[in-house]
């Protein structure tokens, strides 16, 4: 696993990073491929914080935590980011008629552009563009997506209904979903 630690006024040190680097390699047993990891660490309200982010072909995984010893906040990191993998292994099993073999691999890479463009702020006020591909996969690996980037909505291509959905999450642990009406 390729990892990249990054320090946002945070000083980083080498068994800091050799733990990190170690804690990480565990999660290799979900890939065949070199994937890359980025870690972030920071100060939050005295806390240390540590953001972890998994690009894996055709999947991103992404975890952080808040915490008073950032050792038990990497730990706590990987164990988000292992379950986040187990549950999508077992999605991508059950969809693909229990492969036991199924690495992450056989997945199509996805492209995510971001393109910051400067505009005159008169004109608009859109200020980043990020175009992604819509793979089809059905409401529930919509969600389960959606959790592990960690994100409040996710846009889908719905392979149900072959339209543009959006999975949300609404207050108490519910999820909604927005089908267009043509």
């Amino acid at each position: 696993m390729n990892t990249t630690i990054t320090g946002k006024n945070f000083r980083t040190y080498d068994r800091l990073n050799n733990t990190i680097e170690k804690k990480l390699d565990r999660l290799g047993k979900y890939f065949s491929d070199d994937i890359n990891a980025n870690v972030v660490l920071s100060q939050e309200k005295g806390n240390d914080k540590i953001e972890v982010t998994i690009n894996a072909k055709g999947a991103l995984f992404r975890a952080e935590e808040v915490t008073d010893d950032i050792y038990e906040g990497i730990d706590l990191v990987v164990d988000k980011l292992a379950n986040q993998m187990t549950k999508f292994k077992g999605k991508l099993q059950k969809r693909y008629n229990d492969n036991k073999a199924l690495k992450f691999e056989f997945m199509e890479d996805p492209v995510f552009d971001d393109e910051d463009e400067e505009e005159e702020a008169e004109q608009t006020h859109v200020v980043r563009t990020k175009t992604f591909d819509l793979r089809p996969m059905d409401v529930e690996e919509a969600i389960l997506e959606m959790e592990m980037l960690q994100h409040d909505f996710f846009v889908f291509l719905n392979m149900d209904t072959e339209s543009v959905n959006v999975v949300y999450k609404r207050k108490g642990n519910t999820y909604g979903l927005l089908e267009p009406r043509y």
